[in-house]
């Protein structure tokens, strides 16, 4: 496995465990970051679709899907783009940016892992 499907890999798994969790235990989730329960349904179902992300990530990296993980990494900075917009706007509390720094150093690794790779090929 190259090194930047390791790093799509440990996404997956990132990803895979966070949807879990907000699908079984959201309260306590969102409790870790001091944000309020929802009380809706919408967290489960965000769960759902983070945990099926996650699979995608994680097949990928094991398919060594380069394209896809380029794609991973485009998808990421627009996510730090938008969590980032989100809290300057005032829409959310600032503890959102520590899932926004999840996803930059992420994408940051999985970008350079692409380059070095790109580089020495």
């Amino acid at each position: 496995m190259s090194n930047a499907a390791k790093s799509i890999f440990a996404w997956g798994v990132y990803l895979a465990l966070m949807g879990f969790a907000l699908l079984l235990i959201p309260d306590f989730i969102l409790s870790l970051f001091a944000f309020p329960a929802p009380g809706e349904i919408w967290i489960r179902v965000l769960g759902v679709v983070v945990t099926a992300l996650g699979y995608y990530h994680i097949q990928a990296a094991r398919n060594g899907f380069i394209e896809f993980f380029k794609w991973s990494v485009q998808g990421r900075a627009f996510t730090v783009a938008c969590f980032s917009a989100f809290v300057v706007s005032g829409l959310t509390k600032p503890q959102l940016l520590l899932f926004a720094a999840a996803d930059f150093f992420s994408a940051l690794w999985t970008g350079l892992t692409l380059r070095a790779s790109r580089n020495s090929g």
